[in-house]
């Protein structure tokens, strides 16, 4: 089961300018969302003794800063919530894995940085990249996906598989030479 569901929030990144019903709207999609899907999942994988979940999460659980914090906070909660159904549901023969994009051109990717076209989203983050000469897709992270829930990754459970090229290793507010 692939739980793909997910919302950004109103893109403010002060903690004074949030507002409690964002915050909580954000929260209940992408966290309790997540764990709903994956209760629902796991009622039919028990009884068969095996299965695949996996979550979208965000390159935001494992960075901080320039991302609204519901939206960090939330996908920080998923891969938490993966790594506790990892230890759950192994017994019954299920893995639990997450995967963790950079930004993608999507109409959510979008909104956040306001612009109306992808290229515009992947020059923007393109600029911050730290793997030059490619761009990330929503193609690579079905096939991240798509390895994860196939037999290659049969003994693969509580990964948090980071599709970012290498973001996440630096700080991307330094200077680099």
């Amino acid at each position: 089961m692939f739980n793909n569901a997910g919302i950004s929030g109103e893109f403010v990144q002060s903690v004074v300018n949030c507002t409690s019903e964002d915050f909580k709207r954000v929260f209940d999609v992408n966290a309790y969302g997540s764990f709903l899907g994956a209760k629902h999942a796991a009622r039919v994988m028990i009884p068969a003794k095996k299965g695949s979940i996996i979550f979208t999460a965000s390159v935001a659980s494992v960075i901080a800063g320039g991302i609204p914090h519901a939206y960090t906070m939330s996908k920080h909660a998923v891969v938490g919530l993966s790594k506790s159904l990892c230890v759950e549901l192994g017994q019954h023969g299920i893995r639990v894995n997450c995967v963790s994009p950079y930004a993608v051109a999507t109409t959510m990717t979008r909104s956040m940085v306001n612009v109306e076209e992808d290229r515009e989203v992947e020059e923007i983050f393109g600029k911050a990249a730290n793997l030059k000469g490619v761009q990330l897709k929503a193609d690579d992270i079905a096939e991240a996906v798509l390895y994860l829930a196939s037999d290659e990754a049969k003994y693969v459970s509580g990964l948090n598989l980071i599709v970012d090229g290498g973001f996440s290793t630096t700080n991307p507010t330094l200077p680099q030479p």
